[in-house]
């Protein structure tokens, strides 16, 4: 493996973040959307990880008052495995801790049990559940939350 960074998603990284969503999520959001939040949305903040001068995964969030809520984190399938989901979380919670900001929340799938472990491993716990959260297949979605250190 080669080199591996996370830095700030800028729009120079959308069309490879738009690889990566279509191939995560069966309601992807639009490059409008990407463009949008990157652009324009001064409460967002948006990491890619880097492999080797390519986009292999990234994370977003919204600063809300004295919150982060963590609204999308992906990584490529063929790049999953190689612990870019780490470095995305620990990135997102470094920047909420950057902006003095101690709370943080998530939803994530029920039957995601792989980054919900992720979660956990870095203190976030469930606290509930969002009836058919998703618009997909009406999954539920298990609200997690942490708590500044």
């Amino acid at each position: 493996m080669g080199a591996v960074q996370v830095r700030k998603m800028t729009l120079a990284d959308v069309p490879q973040v738009m690889e990566i969503e279509r191939c995560c999520f069966s309601i992807p959001w639009s490059q409008e959307a990407f463009e949008t939040e990157i652009d324009k949305n001064k409460f967002a903040r948006y990491v890619v990880v880097e492999a080797d001068g390519k986009v292999a995964g990234y994370g977003g969030m919204w600063l809300i008052v004295d919150e982060a809520h963590i609204t999308n984190i992906a990584v490529h399938p063929e790049e999953r495995g190689k612990g870019y989901g780490d470095l995305i979380v620990k990135a997102l919670i470094a920047e909420a801790e950057k902006e003095k900001i101690g709370q943080m929340t998530l939803e994530v799938r029920v039957s995601n049990h792989i980054a919900q472990n992720l979660y956990r491993k870095y203190g976030f716990e469930a606290c509930g559940i969002r009836p058919e959260y998703y618009g997909d297949n009406h999954e539920d979605a298990v609200i997690m939350w942490r708590q500044g250190r």
